[in-house]
């Protein structure tokens, strides 16, 4: 069977992708008749993963890339690699875990993470760090409500950019996945396909070298 449905965003349905949306508990609770219905290759039940899921997958990928076009390819790609290896899914992480760590490996084939000098928006400075209360701009310096630091705090916002871009790929991952997309550590290792100390790690570390390339701000 191949991939019927396209899968397109429009610059409203982009702005709404890179938003993760959590699974409700009906959702959850008819997956394992969902996934058979996947598993015996019900296209009706696919073109329904990519309306549950497309979103999420892009938001990730987005995150990633930070360009729409690669994005969008690389959903379609993790989609039909989902459609090619459904029979195989043990049920060991939720679906969705599942898709974003098709993502992941399909956009570290494509060996070109990271390397557009045009980016968008990626992260706020008002961001906080997974659970916590610490802001991403609290590990940089004071900053002030002034109306003269506007173009001061748009070059931080910047530089912010570029280090998240500059960090090692294994840093990266997992700063996107829990501390953008807000994916626990749990589900970050699922997707990864690491352990959960491992991510702890990545992610401490990942912290970390951020702030060392913001020192000077």
């Amino acid at each position: 069977m191949l991939l019927a449905k396209s899968i397109t965003f429009d610059e409203e349905e982009i702005g709404q992708a890179v938003v993760p949306v959590p699974m409700s508990g009906a959702r959850a609770s008819d997956e394992s008749g969902f996934i058979d219905r996947l598993k015996a290759g019900e296209e009706a039940a696919f073109e329904t993963m990519i309306d549950r899921y497309s979103g999420d997958v892009y938001a990730v990928l987005y995150r990633l890339t930070e360009d729409p076009d690669e994005a969008a390819d690389l959903t379609q790609d993790t989609f039909l690699r989902a459609l090619r290896a459904i029979k195989g899914f043990r049920g060991d992480s939720e679906l969705k875990t599942w898709l974003i760590r098709i993502a992941i490996n399909e956009s570290r084939n494509r060996f070109r993470w990271w390397k557009r000098r045009k980016r968008s928006e990626t992260l706020s400075l008002d961001a906080a760090f997974g659970d916590t209360d610490v802001t991403v701009g609290d590990t940089i310096a004071d900053r002030s409500i002034s109306p003269e630091q506007a173009a001061l705090d748009h070059e931080r916002e910047a530089a912010l950019q570029n280090a998240l871009l500059e960090i090692p790929a294994v840093y990266r991952e997992a700063l996107v996945l829990c501390d953008i997309e807000g994916l626990s550590y749990e589900e970050t290792a699922a997707a990864l396909g690491c352990g959960m100390g491992t991510v702890k790690s990545r992610i401490s570390r990942g912290r970390e070298e951020l702030r060392r390339r913001l020192t000077d701000l």
